[in-house]
């Protein structure tokens, strides 16, 4: 046997030997390149093979150069194509490759003197010296001219896919009801739409094509891929094709990849893998789409081109899949030096690896007093006091960052913080749910937050709580969401940070999110009840024994089912009541949501900015800015069981959060990396306790203890016209976005002339009364108050200048009372910074 296998194996040599001498190499491949040419690979599509099905069929092929740092250049476009047998396939400049006849043939890229080779294969079509042609092969309805038309844009939302149309002509939205789309196509309007006798009349045609005036614009190049489908199916009577398989996951290629200057365009690839395994070129059916227009843009053929460096996700529509691109274009910065990856934080760790692969330095650490203010302003909602800042300045110790945000997060101040932006999502609205019922919801939130209960464990309180809503303040979770669909959408967006409004009515037309997974989900609230309790508007939740729901469009009763998730049926071992299997599945460690939403929401509330922007829009198209940093970031949260305080350590102890916001020259530009602080407006009832506090005037509050500070008030508002003018939420959305951060002219006007500023400032009890009414100096006047208003001595010139207004002044009260005011009117003042 040993023999045999030796002599085959000779035999073997030579006969690769002798092939080799002929020309034969292995697909996609060709000899090794002589030293110094360049390292090229040939994609020729998931299989290998370029496999072209039907007459209509294509391909792509994707040339790639390994640079000899290991970067990527994509050549696809400036190689020279051609196929060995024109008979059988053809193949244009940019390695799109479409079938003549049924056969074998290769495909050869040729780029810097080094070839690559593909095999294409070719079946459906007729054979060499036939004359078959596509119109022969009937055009698919729901896999091609519902697919053009979204390429199109014909039925997007700002066009005829809105619920009323345009100009009397409505489709369904991207084409998620095909079967509605082909009676408004072929039998309305008179048949003036589709006139298969003769086509090129066709009012989906020549509106289009401009032929007639069409509000929308060109929409169709004449003879192109959409137009040719379209006349085709006219002609061939317009069929539906109901039982046409429809694919179930799209791929595209490269999904990830990083362009370095000057290369700054990468072609695209994308397949449609269907139920049996087949695989087919759909790359121009598709639609794209891309996250960051300002920087990069994508051509309807496919290749995405950079403006401007940095990231963007292409992303490739289809039917209602979607396939994306992450694109990463770098360019050498002149003066750029790397920064040392510390490896003591893993928020410092992900950040500084980021800057690095971005050529963004970070901004220097910002100065003693300004992380003191700045981590009291974050972690508990006040300034910080001249002893505070002075102790940690003069503190030695290496760890004395950490030391303080250890200290400040088991504050007092840090429940009340803190739990005040849990009842601003939550919505402790005391119109919804009574003074009585939002004043429970709130302290039952500040005393979760004070004994650092795992968020997970309050997630699941809230989403499966019954009872009196006075009684267990959690209830009051669906006293403000008070019908199923409000259930939905609030839990979607606020535990999964998944904006799934759109999929009530439609599948949504740029996730994947669709109908049956709207109403799976609502399925879990079908079975709320709701009674009125004892006296004074309580409201008592319970559960009820039955209740479903019906999706509206097929009318099937849905079981209730997790968002991109199991369904959890009734029956067998599984509680009752459908919410307690929603909370089990929501807080599982291994829940692809919760944790990651959570931690998002937490970095913006304490770096001014989410990892994902909007922070609860978690979406395939909105990526990560940094995704090691979440992911990391989760690992972290879910060790340490969910617990808020440990994600607030972990985050402001980062060398990252002390960074100053002075921008350098080389990071000026960037918004996105955490290359330095946010400066970002104080909120609203923030500004309103520093104001207090540098003036030493409280505000006292209808119905409040005295002395109660505004970011403990326990109602959205109170009327009070200084926290609404800047922003305070009405409470009313789950939602980040209700509190405004933005400055405008009435917060201007307060500041300037408002009579909350102008009543502290003249307060006969403040501090700026008795200052005036001290025997100290000018100079200790000036240098106090600097010392609480922006937690540093004034520099020599304001002390000059400051002091130099104090004596020369005849009223002395009203010189202080000037200098105040100019204090709370500067940005040092108004920003966190």
């Amino acid at each position: 046997m040993a023999t045999t296998t030796a002599r085959r194996g000779i035999i073997l040599g030579l006969v690769l030997g002798l092939a080799l001498a002929f020309g034969w190499s292995p697909r996609c491949a060709t000899a090794s390149p002589s030293p110094g040419a360049p390292e090229l690979e040939l994609w020729a599509g998931s299989s290998g093979v370029a496999r072209l099905v039907g007459p209509r069929s294509s391909a792509r092929f994707l040339l790639t150069e390994r640079l000899p740092d290991g970067a990527m250049a994509d050549r696809t476009d400036e190689a020279v194509w051609s196929v060995a047998d024109p008979s059988i396939a053809a193949v244009n400049a940019w390695g799109r490759v479409t079938p003549v006849a049924d056969g074998s043939t290769e495909v050869t890229a040729r780029w810097g003197g080094v070839e690559r080779r593909a095999t294409v294969e070719v079946v459906g079509v007729a054979s060499p010296g036939t004359h078959s042609h596509p119109r022969d092969v009937p055009v698919s309805f729901r896999l091609e001219v519902i697919p053009t038309l979204s390429q199109a844009n014909c039925n997007m939302g700002a066009c005829h896919g809105t619920p009323t149309g345009k100009g009397g002509f409505r489709l369904s939205l991207r084409g998620y009801l095909p079967a509605e789309d082909h009676v408004v196509l072929t039998r309305e309007a008179g048949m003036r739409r589709v006139n298969p006798f003769a086509p090129e009349t066709s009012l989906i045609l020549t509106k289009p094509l401009g032929d007639v005036p069409h509000d929308g614009g060109v929409r169709l190049q004449r003879d192109g891929l959409a137009h040719r489908l379209l006349s085709r199916w006219i002609a061939q009577g317009m069929p539906d094709d109901p039982e046409a398989v429809k694919p179930v996951a799209l791929r595209i290629t490269p999904g990830e990849r990083t362009l370095h200057a000057p290369n700054v365009a990468q072609r695209l690839a994308v397949e449609a893998v269907f139920p049996d395994g087949t695989i087919r070129d759909v790359t121009d059916l598709c639609y794209f789409d891309v996250s960051r227009p300002d920087l990069a843009e994508v051509s309807a053929d496919g290749q995405a081109r950079f403006r401007n460096r940095g990231e963007a996700a292409v992303i490739a529509h289809y039917l209602d899949l979607v396939a994306i691109a992450r694109l990463t274009h770098l360019v050498e910065v002149p003066g750029f030096t790397p920064t040392p990856v510390p490896n003591d934080s893993l928020v410092d760790r992900a950040v500084f690896a980021k800057l690095n692969r971005m050529r963004i330095p970070p901004s220097p650490e910002a100065e003693d007093h300004v992380f003191v203010r700045r981590l009291a302003l974050d972690l508990l909602g006040r300034l910080p006091t001249p002893e505070e800042v002075a102790e940690f300045e003069n503190d030695p110790r290496p760890d004395r960052h950490a030391r303080l945000v250890d200290r400040f997060v088991e504050r007092p101040e840090f429940a009340d913080f803190w739990g005040l932006k849990l009842a601003d999502v939550l919505r402790a609205n005391s119109r919804l749910l009574q003074p009585k019922g939002a004043r429970a919801l709130a302290r039952w939130l500040r005393d979760r937050v004070a004994a650092d209960t795992p968020m997970n464990q309050v997630a699941a309180e809230l989403v499966t709580a019954s009872g009196s809503t006075f009684a267990n303040p959690a209830a009051n979770y669906y006293r403000v969401s008070r019908d199923v669909e409000a259930a939905v959408e609030t839990t979607a967006q606020l535990w999964l940070g998944v904006r799934i409004q759109c999929a009530k009515c439609h599948n949504h037309p740029f996730e994947r999110w669709t109908q049956d997974d709207y109403y799976g989900f609502a399925a879990f609230f079908a079975r709320i009840g709701r009674k009125p309790g004892g006296l004074g508007g309580d409201e008592v939740i319970f559960a009820q024994d039955g209740g479903e729901v019906i999706q509206p469009r097929t009318g099937r009763v849905m079981p209730p089912k997790a968002l991109g998730g199991p369904v959890l049926a009734d029956g067998g071992d599984q509680p009752s009541d459908r919410r307690a299997r929603l909370a089990a599945w929501l807080t599982r460690e291994d829940n692809p949501f919760f944790a990651r939403m959570m931690v998002n929401r937490v970095w913006y509330h304490v770096m001014g900015r989410g990892i994902v922007e909007p922070v609860d829009d978690f979406r395939d198209s909105n990526p990560p800015v940094n995704d090691q940093l979440l992911d990391d970031l989760e690992a972290s949260f879910i060790q340490s069981h969910f617990s808020l305080k440990h994600l607030v350590r972990t985050i402001a102890s980062s060398r990252t959060y002390r960074l100053s916001a002075e921008a350098t020259e080389l990071n000026a530009g960037d918004d996105l990396y955490f290359s330095k602080a946010v400066r970002k407006l104080l909120p609203a009832e923030v500004l309103l306790d520093a104001i207090s506090t540098l003036t030493d005037s409280p505000t006292v509050f209808p119905n409040q203890p005295p002395g109660t500070r505004a970011v403990q008030l326990a109602e959205e508002g109170l009327d009070d016209p200084f926290l609404k003018t800047f922003g305070k939420p009405a409470r009313e959305l789950a939602c980040e976005c209700e509190r405004e951060s933005d400055s405008n002219l009435s917060q201007a006007l307060q500041l300037i002339g408002g009579e909350t500023v102008h009543a502290k400032l003249r307060d006969d009890a403040g501090r700026m009364a008795r200052l005036a009414e001290s025997d100290l100096s000018a100079e200790a006047i000036v240098e106090q108050l600097y010392r609480i208003a922006l937690s540093r001595p004034p520099s020599d010139y304001e002390l000059a200048t400051a002091t130099r207004h104090l004596v020369e002044a005849q009223d002395r009260r009203a010189a202080v009372e000037d200098l105040g005011w100019v204090l709370i009117n500067s940005k040092e003042f108004l920003f966190r910074h």
